[in-house]
């Protein structure tokens, strides 16, 4: 979701300036698919699974924060509040030799942003339909393609993956409006993450990159742009049987400054945040996560408080 914390009406009735006016525009909060997904924390996205595993995951998360904007714009006390459902199919196949797999999830989001513009209080409402998003995965080392069967009789070894996120610019967007749940435009993350068990401990790190197209009709024609954001994550937890875990997590996000019109904006992410997950077994197929993430150091965006849960089923197939 895109988030801009001002009203053309409001500004252009105080006469503000177009530079201003698009500056503003970017600089206040870009909640695209790269922005809310460095906030995410995921440990496990690279753990081993025997080939022909079926995940079918809804999943819901909750935002609440402040957003953090340049103090030189005339918008204060900006508030932020989301609801977000999902849901995602994954399934897990050999391919010389190892294991990867193909993830597909289409979200829902709804939530209001609140604050001041020029001392006027402003709100605004969306919900829709979001950006498709689709990833794949590969292990390169470790993490032999076995069947459910031989994975139950397997050593634990640590592995060494790669992975490709694609979000397509599928989602509900009106270029009238600087408020969008849609971002129109591609993304792009290609990750490399190394997993590592020591007995019942796991220890997991993951690097990776968005990178993006431009939106060529942002708010009325304009042409927005973005910068590679980096994404840097590190989890360690403790196993007490299949599928029963807990994680402590820690990301870190740096760049993806804006452009309006080729006019660079003051936005550039330096943002760390810390977390914790939990994931617990109901039963053979079905298993439950929650998640809880908060931000440590945040330069500009969103100083979201994070809470998601997720509901899976997972079965097999041939």
């Amino acid at each position: 979701m895109i988030i801009a914390a001002r009203s053309q009406h409001l500004l252009m009735s105080r006469r503000t300036s177009r530079r201003s006016l698009y500056r503003a525009s970017t600089i206040i909060l870009l909640l695209s698919p790269a922005s809310v997904s460095a906030q995410e924390l995921e440990p496990r996205t690279y753990s081993a699974s025997p080939v022909g595993t079926n995940f079918l995951v809804l999943g819901y998360t909750y935002l609440t924060g402040n957003v953090l904007t340049d103090p030189s714009l005339p918008i204060t006390n900006v508030q932020a509040r989301f609801n977000t459902m999902s849901i995602s199919h994954v399934r897990t196949f050999g391919l010389f030799g190892h294991t990867a797999s193909m993830a597909f999830a289409l979200p829902f989001a709804r939530g209001n942003l609140s604050g001041n513009v020029i001392d006027a209080a402003t709100e605004i409402h969306r919900a829709g339909v979001g950006d498709l998003r689709t990833r794949f995965a590969f292990n390169l080392i470790g993490s032999p393609a076995l069947s459910p069967e031989e994975f139950t009789h397997r050593a634990a070894t640590g592995s060494l993956g790669v992975s490709l996120t694609m979000s397509a610019p599928t989602g509900q967007y009106v270029p009238t409006r600087l408020v969008n749940v849609g971002t129109n435009r591609w993304a792009f993350k290609p990750e490399i993450g190394i997993s590592q068990p020591v007995g019942n401990w796991f220890f997991e790190a993951t690097a990776g990159a968005w990178f993006f197209t431009p939106n060529n009709n942002f708010f009325r024609g304009n042409r927005r742009s973005q910068n590679p954001l980096l994404t840097f994550q590190l989890h360690g937890g403790y196993g007490w049987g299949p599928g029963f875990w807990v994680a402590a997590d820690i990301g870190y996000a740096n760049g993806g400054r804006t452009s309006l019109n080729g006019v660079s904006d003051q936005d550039r992410q330096s943002n760390l945040r810390y977390g914790l997950t939990l994931s617990a077994p109901l039963d053979r197929h079905w298993s439950v996560k929650f998640s809880l993430s908060n931000g440590f150091v945040t330069r500009a965006g969103g100083d979201y408080k994070q809470i998601s849960f997720a509901l899976q089923y997972r079965w097999f197939t041939q």
